[in-house]
């Protein structure tokens, strides 16, 4: 598949700058596009139950964002480093960048000492594939000193910083995603409460999220690399899977992570319990088996998740459902628009 096919004109004015609580919407009252076979309908989050039928297993990602920038110098002067995946042993995955609002690359010598928040930190090698990411090595509990000084990881395009609990979800429990899982963002215990009054049933995975991946830059979106992130499907949540497949019912994941921790523990046949990282690149060539539709945000032109959604309903679906939402004033990223997909 040709990475241009990720591409679609979409108005800078449509990213979302600050949560919907900020402009005087709750969290639960984003506009919900609903896309399916049958068409594109129009609606808010809260109605999210008259879309769903009773027996549909919804899969939510029970991670915790945590607060994964922190302040960094270096013999090329101040900048930030916002952690993105824990490797054990006090190795990490990192993003230098030189502020939230302009990215690096920033000229490194492997090997060479910086210091975040204060604590030596060694920078060991870039990314063999995505050269802005370094590999960090410290003997310091990084997340001691994120809860002490460090704050979410947050883009320019968001107006000012905002606390940690607003990048938080409901299905947050263990913390560990540098970035918020923000397909769940929307759901507020009122929808919860209608999804089981309509006898939707629930069960959750685990993959901590890491730094935003930027636009497929290869020519081919097969060739698209991805770094490594931890993930656990419980033998409860495979079971509820399996058994929804063997009934007939709708599987909707709940964000692209959810997604990917349910093909990479795909045998083929079923899905089994699993547990470790994955680098798993899902794309229409490759196919999705084990579900039915997906609950997520608006993504950009070339991101990577555009290919995912083509695997999931087709090209032509998404594409639409996008036209759709720019003619409509929806709203991208993690404050933004949900979009609900059905294969």
């Amino acid at each position: 598949m040709k990475t241009n096919e990720l591409f679609f004109e979409r108005p800078s004015e449509l990213q979302a700058n600050q949560p919907p609580e900020s402009r005087g919407l709750a969290r639960d009252e984003v506009r919900l596009l609903v896309s399916s076979a049958s068409g594109h309908q129009h609606t808010r989050f809260t109605e999210l139950a008259n879309y769903l039928e009773a027996g549909d297993l919804l899969v939510v990602n029970r991670s915790k964002t945590i607060s994964a920038s922190l302040p960094a110098v270096g013999a090329i002067g101040s900048f930030i480093v916002n952690l993105s995946t824990h490797y054990g042993n006090g190795l990490w995955l990192a993003e230098p960048r030189w502020s939230s609002s302009k990215p690096g690359p920033l000229t490194f010598t492997p090997g060479e000492t910086i210091a975040v928040g204060g604590h030596p930190a060694r920078l060991v090698a870039p990314h063999p594939e995505l050269p802005r990411l370094w590999f960090l090595q410290t003997d310091e509990k990084l997340c001691e000193l994120m809860s002490k000084i460090g704050s979410p990881i947050r883009y320019g395009y968001v107006d000012k910083p905002y606390p940690l609990a607003v990048y938080q979800t409901i299905f947050g429990k263990i913390p560990g995603s540098a970035e918020m899982p923000s397909a769940g963002r929307p759901f507020s215990q009122r929808v919860v409460d209608s999804l089981r009054a309509k006898g939707v049933h629930m069960a959750g995975i685990l993959l901590h999220t890491g730094v935003s991946s930027l636009e497929v830059e290869t020519d081919s979106v097969e060739e698209n690399p991805m770094y490594a992130e931890p993930f656990e499907v419980p033998r409860a949540t495979a079971n509820a899977v399996n058994q929804a497949r063997r009934n007939g019912q709708r599987i909707i994941a709940v964000g692209t992570t959810v997604v990917r921790a349910l093909e990479s523990a795909w045998t083929g046949t079923v899905v089994h319990p699993k547990k470790g990282f994955t680098r798993l690149m899902i794309h229409p060539k490759r196919g999705v088996h084990t579900v039915d539709g997906v609950i997520t945000g608006l993504h950009d032109p070339l991101a990577s998740h555009l290919a995912m959604l083509y695997a999931i309903a087709g090209k032509e679906l998404v594409l639409e459902g996008y036209q759709e939402a720019i003619a409509k004033g929806y709203l991208w990223h993690e404050f933004g628009d949900s979009h609900l997909i059905f294969g």
